[in-house]
């Protein structure tokens, strides 16, 4: 994208307008979770303010149109990824997600050909955000299996000649993330899956920081199950979608029962609606499930390519910049590797909170701790890393603000001394 065009695109976030500690902000902490343009925060105003009604209930005129709104995003957002409506589940968000599908997994109502049993085994990876972990660990310690991981090198990148050990004929479910939320690299999924199909294992795949950032089409990458969030997409918070290849769905039991989720209701049993209404049990999140849907257009008229095009040549200058700072060390794929416009890095000597301190003096943000994955850093041999995340409204000139304020920083603390 031109200057031009990233300029037209800001004016439409009005939060970037902000100023904080007398500059203005300079915000780079888009993979924790994105800013909104107005076409988004509109359609939810106009939303509530004009259409709002329980949908899939009333018989009036209001909570038809309600309805039609609810289910219209739905479609959008399965076109967005590649995959029937029908497959498409509406959570509070990604975490929500992957304990639905951990749960059901090990519910004794799951049919024999997913449940997850004593002796069965799940996989994981050395480098998963804590939603693609813990939920994993809690399945094992209910039933009996065992968890195991694809482990990292040194640089975070999978060791994929440990797959035909880790993945074993016993494996049932092999869950991993798509684009690390710590090292911003696009993980190699062609291999893990096609050792996955081999013993017959479900697959799971966190996308919450693909999604955003690249044209994704679930079907072809042939998962069985997805996570992503809304807020990480220009949506508000409290939606998050699960993906399920229709088979799956329609044999996993539901995490949540009530209202809105049944056919037919006596006082010894009920029976269920198939999916997705299966798994949307309640009065659903439905301003932003409409807004979820006019931020998918608002991403599909700039364009998923265009979107990934800048984001790999965010990625690019802030591995550039910050390699070249004496004692930042950079996490992930280096110069020339296959990542998203995010870079994670540890200043020598400094704690990331410092960094992080003296970026918000001079109205940066960015993210600083171990961003919900203890694990990855430790096997790095860090406690704690900052974090630089752009988007499609991140300029050349906030990722030099950036590097400037890191080597400041560097220099202040005498790192790499």
């Amino acid at each position: 994208m031109t200057a031009d065009e990233i300029d037209r695109i800001r004016r439409d976030f009005p939060l970037l307008d902000t100023e904080v500690n007398g500059r203005r902000l300079v915000y780079l902490d888009s993979a924790a979770t994105s800013q909104k343009p107005r076409q988004v925060l509109d359609a939810e105003r106009a939303y509530l303010e004009h259409r709002n009604a329980a949908v899939h209930r009333g018989a009036h005129t209001l909570a038809a149109l309600a309805t039609e709104e609810f289910e219209e995003a739905r479609e959008k957002v399965a076109r967005f990824v590649g995959v029937d409506p029908g497959e498409i589940v509406w959570t509070s968000n990604a975490t929500e997600g992957l304990n639905l599908v951990a749960y059901g997994l090990g519910s004794a109502a799951a049919p024999a050909s997913i449940r997850v049993r004593e002796g069965d085994e799940i996989v994981v990876t050395e480098s998963e955000h804590h939603a693609n972990l813990i939920p994993w660990q809690q399945l094992a310690l209910r039933t009996g299996a065992r968890l195991r991981y694809i482990p990292v090198d040194d640089q975070g990148a999978l060791r994929l000649e440990t797959l035909g050990d880790v993945i074993t004929e016993r494996t049932r479910v092999v869950a991993l993330a798509h684009v690390s939320n710590v090292l911003g690299g696009v993980a190699p999924l062609g291999p893990v899956i096609a050792r996955a199909r081999e013993v017959g294992s479900l697959v799971v795949l966190d996308a919450c920081q693909s999604v955003p950032h690249l044209p994704v089409d679930l079907r072809a990458l042939d998962v069985d199950l997805a996570v992503f969030s809304g807020h990480k997409m220009l949506a508000p918070t409290g939606i998050g979608v699960l993906y399920g290849r229709r088979a799956v769905l329609e044999a996993l039991p539901p995490f949540l029962t009530g209202g809105s989720m049944i056919t037919t209701v006596t006082m010894e049993a009920a029976e269920f609606l198939p999916p997705p209404q299966r798994f949307e049990a309640g009065t659903q999140r439905i301003s932003q499930v409409v807004a979820l849907g006019a931020a998918v257009d608002y991403l599909e008229a700039v364009g998923m390519d265009r979107v990934a095009e800048h984001g790999r040549r965010i990625g690019a200058r802030l591995v550039a910049g910050l390699s070249g700072i004496r004692g930042v060390r950079v996490l992930g794929p280096g110069a020339g590797g296959d990542r998203v416009g995010l870079a994670a890095f540890d200043l020598a000597g400094v704690h990331a909170h410092d960094v992080g301190q003296i970026l918000d003096d001079r109205g940066i943000a960015v993210r600083v701790g171990h961003h919900c994955a203890q694990p990855l850093h430790r096997r790095l041999g860090l406690t704690a890393s900052a974090r630089a995340s752009g988007t499609l409204h991140t300029t050349d000139a906030e990722i030099d603000l950036l590097l400037q304020g890191v080597e400041d920083a560097a220099a202040f603390f005498g790192a790499g001394r």
